[in-house]
């Protein structure tokens, strides 16, 4: 089941790295378009926020898996590995904490925007759900990510 989780962190994260870079193309043809042709397009700031958003969720599990997040070790190199185990397992279960709260809290906010019919203002219109869905998705990812870490640092450490 872990392998499957972390499979799924790693596509998320894959993902992600693709919709940053297609941001990165819809910014440079909107320059091009912009300042080249002076023709800009009404859509791609909006489309490309909304790929910003899904992809910075969509890759939280896979920063936590990769260990990636921004750590400070100048405490905990100079810790015993007891006490450095002691420490991370309480920065994933703050992290699992906040993510399971995330995911719950953005799940009310989908389920009303779908309720209400909220709309972006701006001359897509886009549903307000389609970008606020990457919070509940993103967090919930990273739920099941962090007891997964919390869990193998404890397993593996017993199985040392």
């Amino acid at each position: 089941m872990f392998r499957t989780i972390d499979r799924i962190s790693d596509a998320c994260g894959r993902l992600s790295a693709w919709m940053f870079f297609a941001v990165g193309f819809l910014i440079t043809a909107e320059v091009i378009a912009r300042y080249v042709f002076t023709a800009p397009t009404p859509w791609t700031e909006e489309v490309s926020q909304a790929l910003q958003i899904w992809a910075t969720y969509l890759a939280a599990a896979c920063v936590l898996r990769n260990r990636d997040l921004i750590v400070i070790e100048f405490f905990t190199q100079r810790m015993g590995p007891g006490r450095r185990r002691l420490a991370e397992s309480f920065s994933l279960a703050v992290v699992l904490a906040f993510a399971l709260v995330a995911t719950v809290y953005g799940a009310v906010i989908v389920a009303e925007s779908v309720a209400q019919n909220r709309h972006t203002s701006t001359m897509l219109g886009l549903p307000r759900w389609l970008t606020e869905t990457a919070i509940p998705l993103g967090f919930g990812l990273l739920t099941v990510q962090a007891a997964v870490e919390l869990v193998r640092l404890w397993v593996r450490e017993a199985g040392r």
